[in-house]
């Protein structure tokens, strides 16, 4: 079995920080991609940023330059570094781990953390 628990999402107001945290556990063999994803309320899911077994990382163009997307492989963890945060990020925010196992390769989600950036 494979568990993410992600953590640091919050209230906090426009021009503040936050950083979340996904930590995977369990039958892991290795971690490929690794990325966090947002949900606002009406919207559909999009990618905020990724990041590669190797290191190279995405944004979307909406966080570029406010948002840092980074990884642990010793800790399984990959982390979001969120900057300069506006009200357009209030989300609930996925993690999402490409993960081998003895088994599969698969996706596998985090439970969501709501984050509320306040004007």
């Amino acid at each position: 079995q494979v568990q993410l628990v992600e953590s640091g999402g919050g209230l906090v107001q426009a021009g503040g920080s936050l950083r979340l945290s996904c930590a995977a556990s369990g039958s892991i063999f290795s971690i490929n991609a690794m990325g966090w994803y947002r949900q606002a309320p009406g919207k559909q899911r999009e990618l905020v940023a990724a990041i590669t077994s190797g290191g190279s990382t995405n944004y979307a163009d909406s966080v570029k330059g406010r948002f840092t997307i980074s990884r642990d492989n010793a800790k399984n963890t990959v982390y979001l570094q969120m900057n300069s945060l506006k009200p357009e990020d209030t989300a609930v925010y996925y993690c999402k781990l490409r993960i081998t196992t003895a088994q599969v390769v698969r996706d596998f989600w985090g439970q969501g953390t709501q984050v509320t950036v306040s004007s």
